[in-house]
């Protein structure tokens, strides 16, 4: 199993020497590696079986140290990172192409970037002189992890060393948004809410569909799913087509007195559900039962992006 630790020279070291080392984030727990080191970048997709036309997103300390990896950055752009960097947002800008490998960006001339918004990784990121490619630290296709040892249960044979932050405060993956003719497209819901963005650059258009040619993380149809089969729908009538004894029950904030059931957030949180939501799928896989049943959120704040979640993980 990997090394768990709070050593920010270690992890540098290792991330010097070619190596991977799993990074806490606000959001989720990534597997980082040189992002400018084609090497390193095919050892990222390797470790996590994820396919290579699925893009990375690189994580940078700063505006600044962004503006060496894009051609440009467009003047809403500008104003979201002022306000929301660091943090869970994810620009999607025109890259430098002689510098970011074509395998980051899977082919493309634009790459995701951020700025991650933990202690820990913004110090190892201002001792680095190379940004971080830096998918969600677990095997393709599964619950993103929240917390060191998620990730040790997963990849732990396969790394050296996992940064340990604690567990993740935000829980679910950054907000992407990109820029057609200057018209800003969401490309990913995440963990900061449209409601936040469009009351900085105005109205933004929403495109976080399923594709089989994502130009973003997030976009696949089937995704974040646990092993076990998630179902969603009304609960009330699932539950008369599904034995109790045998089914995981995930709601909102309803208590149905299920031994086998996770409530996301009892007051009704939608920051807490957000938070509480890859545990608690990660939970139902370990218990006796044959599926998991599972109902929609509030289609607002950070409701959507939880929505998305499911959905995706439902398809799997």
């Amino acid at each position: 199993m990997a090394q768990i630790g709070t050593d920010i020279q270690k992890a540098s070291s290792l991330l010097q020497q070619g190596e991977l080392v799993a990074i806490p984030t606000e959001t989720v727990y990534g597997l980082a590696g040189n992002a400018l080191d084609v090497d390193v970048v095919a050892k990222i997709f390797a470790v996590k079986n994820r396919p290579e036309f699925d893009p990375l997103i690189v994580h940078v300390s700063s505006l600044r140290d962004a503006e060496k990896y894009v051609v440009d950055i467009p003047k809403k752009a500008e104003r979201l990172t002022k306000l929301f960097w660091p943090g869970p947002l994810t620009l999607v800008l025109k890259k430098k192409n002689e510098i970011i490998p074509a395998l980051v960006t899977a082919g493309l001339d634009t790459v995701g970037i951020r700025c991650p918004d933990h202690p820990l990784t913004r110090m190892l990121l201002s001792v680095l002189s190379f940004p971080l490619a830096a998918p969600s630290a677990n095997p393709f296709g599964y619950v993103s992890p929240t917390s060191p040892q998620h990730v040790n249960a997963q990849l732990g044979d396969k790394i050296p060393y996992i940064l340990d932050g604690g567990n993740c405060p935000v829980g679910i993956e950054s907000t992407i948004i990109g820029f057609e003719n200057e018209t800003p497209i969401v490309y990913r819901m995440g963990g900061l809410s449209i409601e936040r963005i469009e009351n900085v650059i105005g109205n933004v258009e929403v495109r976080a569909h399923s594709t089989s040619n994502p130009i973003t993380p997030g976009q696949l149809k089937s995704h974040y799913a646990p092993s076990k089969k998630l179902i969603l729908g009304n609960l009330d009538e699932l539950l008369q087509q599904y034995p109790a004894h045998s089914s995981g029950i995930l709601t909102f904030s309803k208590n149905y007195h299920s031994p086998y059931q996770r409530i996301l957030s009892p007051g009704g949180n939608l920051e807490e559900a957000a938070r509480n939501l890859f545990q608690y799928l990660r939970d139902f896989d370990q218990m006796p039962i044959d599926v998991i049943l599972a109902e929609l959120l509030p289609e607002a704040g950070l409701g959507r992006a939880i929505n998305d979640r499911l959905v995706r993980a439902s398809a799997g």
